[in-house]
């Protein structure tokens, strides 16, 4: 992706914690018939591979598997908080007009090998370990031993394990760094003042990134 140095974030940890606290990503692979993506849960190892490897599984009936080869190219795509950044709360609008609106977001990128996953006991594994994620902090948290014997090894037949190791990783947090210090603190204050929690999730994230 496009990435600025202003914007990149370098920190390897900083975006694995980023990939956990937002665990929905885009698997997008290329086919002779034309990219394929999918969107799905992916829970993080980080010990596995230079990077981490992300774990997930999708539906046997999703083609995805049978598009994407074994070893292929992937790359996943996770996005997190994201907001329009008007020019009107820019100090630079009144002082000369040179200003237009943007986009705030956060975005990393993990680029990485894919492997199918197909064996049972594996699949299971993996159930566990990502509903085991999920269901933390809940008072009566969930877990396969909850289902009639027998339920969840029917249930397997119908996926297939998606791994991916991750080879690169890109993290960019366009949280108006290339603006004037005034700008910037406008831009603090009004997303901090409105409504929206996404917004004011913005807002404290473009404090952060400021350095307050």
């Amino acid at each position: 992706m496009y990435n600025p140095p202003s914007f990149a974030e370098q920190d390897v940890a900083v975006m694995q914690a980023f990939i956990e606290a937002h665990p929905l990503g885009a698997l997008v692979t290329a086919s002779p018939s034309g990219l394929f993506a999918t969107h799905l849960p992916l829970v993080l190892d980080r010990e596995v591979g230079a990077f981490g490897t992300l774990q997930g599984h999708i539906a046997r009936a999703n083609p995805h598997h049978e598009l994407a080869g074994e070893g292929a190219e992937a790359l996943v795509l996770f996005t997190g908080a994201d907001s329009y950044v008007t020019p009107s709360m820019y100090a630079s609008k009144a002082k000369h007009g040179k200003v237009v609106p943007t986009w705030n977001y956060v975005a990393v990128h993990a680029h990485g090998t894919l492997r199918f996953v197909r064996e049972p006991d594996a699949l299971r594994r993996h159930l566990e370990r990502l509903t085991a994620r999920h269901e933390a902090g809940r008072a009566q948290p969930w877990s396969i031993a909850d289902t009639p014997e027998g339920y969840v090894d029917k249930l397997l037949g119908a996926i297939v394990g998606v791994e991916i190791e991750i080879t690169r990783l890109d993290g960019k947090w366009k949280m108006s760094q290339n603006r004037p210090a005034e700008d910037v603190d406008g831009v603090i204050q009004g997303l901090a003042a409105s409504d929206d929690p996404r917004q004011r999730e913005v807002a404290e994230i473009v404090r952060e990134r400021k350095g307050e």
